[in-house]
């Protein structure tokens, strides 16, 4: 990780804008449902959050939240992270992810939400392992069925990931003091062809997106939650174990 790269708030028009632009460089122009300026505007004077991450004066990464309610309890939901590709893997999302969670938790705010694609395996090992979050609900399609090359023509379900900021659980994760999870009262295994059939666009992802909506369902039913990600190869699987404490 470069030691030059710096992240902070973004208030200015041109500084919303490169957010805009950066959308467009990581998720490409055929994605026709890019977020206006407008909403980065709104989202950072409404007490939501439009974070930078530079290196210099360029802006190769972004995060954009927006303020939710619930039970009277103010959170943040995190619309959207993106880094360039030429700056991945090299932990620039997880500083955004931090610097996110130090700007909540000076306001008091004690929980981010965001959704994830469970599909994605790269986002659910840095959701829950890294990060430390949970998930305790599905939304099947919740986005609708889109244009977007992104979705593959298939139903835009959803993770939704809840990130208790101060919870023994994050703190432990963000300080790097856990291992990557093996073993799970529940599991929902996942196939060591999905990342090839996703590449093909094989008719068994649907099926497997199907499978994964089932299986979480049941399990979320029945007050269990996914608390990590098991990557062995071969040995996939989301770890799931019975969750009251939040």
């Amino acid at each position: 990780m470069s030691r030059d790269i710096q992240v902070r708030k973004c208030e200015t028009l041109e500084e919303f804008h490169c957010c805009v632009e950066l959308q467009r460089q990581i998720w490409g122009e055929a994605d026709l449902e890019v977020e206006p300026v407008t909403m980065f505007v709104v989202a950072a004077h409404t007490g939501g959050q439009v974070l930078g991450a530079f290196d210099d004066a360029r802006m190769i990464g972004y995060t954009l939240a927006v303020v939710g309610m619930s039970d009277g309890v103010p959170y943040l939901h995190s619309h959207m992270t993106g880094v360039q590709s030429d700056y991945r893997d090299r932990g620039i999302g997880r500083m955004l992810k931090l610097f996110q969670r130090d700007e909540a938790m000076s306001r008091g705010i004690r929980l981010i939400q965001w959704t994830f694609d469970p599909l994605e395996l790269r986002n659910a090992h840095f959701n829950l392992n890294r990060l430390g979050a949970i998930c305790r609900k599905y939304l099947p399609n919740l986005y609708g069925t889109t244009t977007s090359p992104l979705h593959r023509g298939l139903a835009t379900d959803r993770l939704l990931v809840e990130w208790h900021l101060d919870s023994a659980r994050a703190v432990a994760a963000i300080q790097n003091l856990v291992k990557d999870p093996a073993e799970a009262p529940a599991i929902i295994g996942v196939p060591a062809e999905l990342e090839h059939w996703q590449q093909e666009n094989a008719p068994e992802v649907k099926k497997e997106q199907a499978r994964m909506r089932e299986e979480f369902t049941k399990w979320f039913a029945k007050g269990y939650a996914a608390v990590g990600l098991r990557a062995g190869p071969g040995n996939r699987a989301y770890l799931l174990t019975p969750w009251s404490d939040f």
